[in-house]
């Protein structure tokens, strides 16, 4: 193989970046400042979110034991947040966390993604979700995205420390998923 077929025929690269925003309150509007934000790069792929995607590439409409294949659209991805601090393991299915754990439905507008073949807004898509004072309200050590309010496929996982969540505070989770 060429030098130049290797640079554009060079592998698929799975890049996620994230960014937490905490607010006192519930004032998370457009206007409103965050006292902390977090941003860092990386997650898991999870298998069954793998499988999911190139089920969906199939225009399959059914995934493994026959059933029904779930989108990760406005009306059915979900950010997940808990407290359990277990390694990223491709086989999972849920959060690891055995009870402070919770799905959230995106921000309205969310997912988004721009459709079209000129740019980098192309091959991406971003996930939000707002926690609100009363949700959520424990030690943020996991997330990840779901395409259901329960059960469904875990796309993908990341588990890092990102601090307790209080019901003086409101937190903004959002995924940036990018294929390169």
């Amino acid at each position: 193989m060429s030098a130049e077929s290797l640079l554009t025929r060079g592998p698929l690269k799975w890049k996620v970046t994230w960014r937490l925003e905490k607010y006192w309150g519930d004032d998370a509007g457009p206007d409103a400042v965050p006292y902390d934000v977090i941003e860092r790069e990386g997650n898991a792929l999870m298998h069954g979110g793998a499988s999911a995607i190139w089920q969906m590439l199939l225009g399959n409409g059914t995934a493994a034991a026959g059933q029904p294949l779930t989108y990760y659209n406005a009306a059915n991805a979900y950010l997940g947040v808990g407290d359990s601090t277990s390694a990223e393991a491709k086989t999972q299915t849920d959060l690891q966390a055995a009870t402070n754990k919770l799905r959230k439905a995106m921000d309205s507008g969310f997912p988004q993604h721009t459709d079209g073949t000129g740019g980098t807004a192309n091959s991406t898509i971003t996930f939000r979700a707002t926690f609100a004072t009363g949700e959520g309200n424990y030690a943020w050590n996991e997330w990840a995205i779901f395409n259901g309010a329960a059960g469904g496929r875990m796309l993908n996982r990341r588990v890092e420390s990102l601090g307790t969540k209080t019901s003086a505070a409101s937190w903004v989770l959002s995924v940036t998923l990018t294929l390169t």
